[in-house]
């Protein structure tokens, strides 16, 4: 079942995308489809803690949510630019991503690195090393609001960190 939703979902942008359908397009189109869903397969995708796909329902909140902190960030960080004092402080800040899954922990960790003024430098089990270029970035990525909305995002996902799995 989850292998046709991803190839529902493969087609569906491929068709959508294309444009053009010609016989020869439509069979590459099939054969790509296909081939990612073997692919995905073989690679453990569809286990229960790596599959996603029924959180997209629940992924518009969060978009919307992250772009305002998108917005806010950028407006901080080009405030910092161009003020005449450069009030940059850098931080080193490990944070507990538990009890995130694999999953989570790397929308986690994305949502960090496309924040501006913020980078994720590794992540290690559930903890996620960051740079932040001021405290005050630091503090805020600190009181956990990212990581309540990503939990808020996952809710019902396996926290396993076992090995793939195959259906």
């Amino acid at each position: 079942m989850r292998q046709l939703v991803l190839f529902a979902c493969l087609a569906a942008t491929w068709l959508l995308w294309s444009g053009i359908y010609t016989p020869l397009l439509l069979g590459l189109g099939l054969a790509s489809c296909t081939l990612v869903v073997l692919i995905s397969q073989r690679m453990g995708f569809f286990s229960g803690d790596v599959f996603s796909l029924h959180i997209l329902h629940r992924l518009p909140r969060y978009w919307l949510w992250l772009s305002w902190q998108l917005i806010k960030s950028n407006l901080d960080v080009t405030r910092i630019v161009l003020s005449p004092h450069m009030p940059v402080r850098p931080r080193l800040v490990t944070l507990d991503a538990r009890p995130l899954s694999p999953v989570g922990i790397a929308i986690f960790g994305n949502s960090i690195t496309l924040t501006p003024g913020t980078v994720t430098l590794a992540i290690d089990g559930n903890q996620v090393l960051v740079h932040c270029l001021t405290t005050e970035t630091a503090r805020s990525l600190a009181d956990g609001e990212l990581k309540r909305h990503i939990e808020q995002l996952m809710r019902g996902v396996s926290i396993s960190t076992t090995g793939p799995a195959t259906d």
